[in-house]
């Protein structure tokens, strides 16, 4: 019998507009927002993760936003466990709970559960670690785009953890990523209501460039300055972080900076896009839709 407990989740590209509707819909059917954005949940990490602001935050509930430090280790399998807790809290209470972002892994954890992958040995880790240190991310990428070109055409290149982990996949079992990770799915207490959001590439970039030009207005380098002690933080090694470290090293001028950052955010969108495009039960809307989105849900509902 399905579950009369639902989680809506809203996915999408990075600036398409996920957290504006899921406020909306959190109050339009009485329930709180777990946020699924892998950089959210760091308190330092705030303008260049375009966190919800406290207006936002003030009207709504939200979970794993500001949750965790930068100092401390906190991976995907941490979040599937600490999430589905806080979910099943929610639903001793209410009937619906949102899931919002924009990180897939993140989403598919709670939605299907994470796969449980082989283990590499430490020889296979130490080896990617040594071509990382010597050659840089992009001697991952390219082996990656080797073993496995399917997942190297849905990660975030820029993660070179995701890239690693990958890595270290591939070369124990001499089977793709891809193919491993197509496990079965955990058993939920809810049922999942999936929405997408899309525009135009031309809207999603203008979107994209004028979130960047307001992230930096509003302090973006500082922010950034003053998490230079966690330089090496996986969470820093990230879209809108990387460039600007890039720059305080004098390796980039803060005019390049920050178009690399638009462009490697327009990159990332496109990877987000063919993450989530994969999934058959996301139904796809504009982000103004409000309308046709909450009917949607409330017929899903009945």
């Amino acid at each position: 019998m399905e579950s009369k407990k639902k989680l809506f989740v809203i996915v999408g590209p990075t600036a398409v507009g996920k957290t504006a509707l899921s406020i909306q819909l959190a109050k339009a059917f009485d329930t709180e927002i777990v946020s699924a954005d892998s950089r959210q949940f760091f308190k330092e990490m705030s303008i260049g993760t375009a966190k919800p602001n406290a207006t936002e935050m003030g009207t709504i509930k939200h979970h794993f936003i500001d949750s965790h430090s930068i100092s401390e280790e906190y991976n995907v399998g941490k979040f599937e466990t600490e999430a589905i807790q806080v979910l099943n809290t929610l639903f001793e209470t209410k009937n619906y709970a949102i899931l919002v972002g924009g990180s897939g892994l993140y989403i598919d954890a709670i939605c299907n559960g994470l796969d449980e992958l082989p283990e590499a040995s430490e020889e296979i880790r130490q080896q990617l670690k040594l071509l990382y240190e010597e050659k840089g991310i992009m001697a991952l990428q390219e082996q990656l785009k080797e073993l496995d070109l399917n997942y190297y055409n849905q990660v975030d290149l820029n993660n070179p953890q995701r890239l690693m982990r990958a890595l270290e996949v591939c070369l124990s079992t001499g089977k793709t990523y891809s193919e491993q990770r197509a496990g079965k799915t955990k058993a939920r207490n809810f049922t999942t209501i999936k929405i997408g959001l899309t525009t135009s590439r031309e809207e999603l970039y203008n979107r994209i460039n004028k979130r960047v030009d307001e992230m930096l207005q509003q302090g973006l380098l500082d922010e950034v300055k003053s998490l230079l002690p966690y330089q090496n933080k996986n969470a820093l090694q990230t879209v809108g972080y990387k460039e600007l470290f890039d720059y305080l090293e004098n390796k980039t001028s803060l005019e390049q900076a920050v178009a690399l950052i638009k462009q490697h955010t327009r990159n990332f969108a496109k990877r987000q896009l063919t993450w989530f495009k994969r999934d058959e039960q996301i139904q796809w809307f504009e982000p103004n839709e409000f309308e046709k989105i909450k009917q949607y849900i409330t017929s899903s509902i009945n």
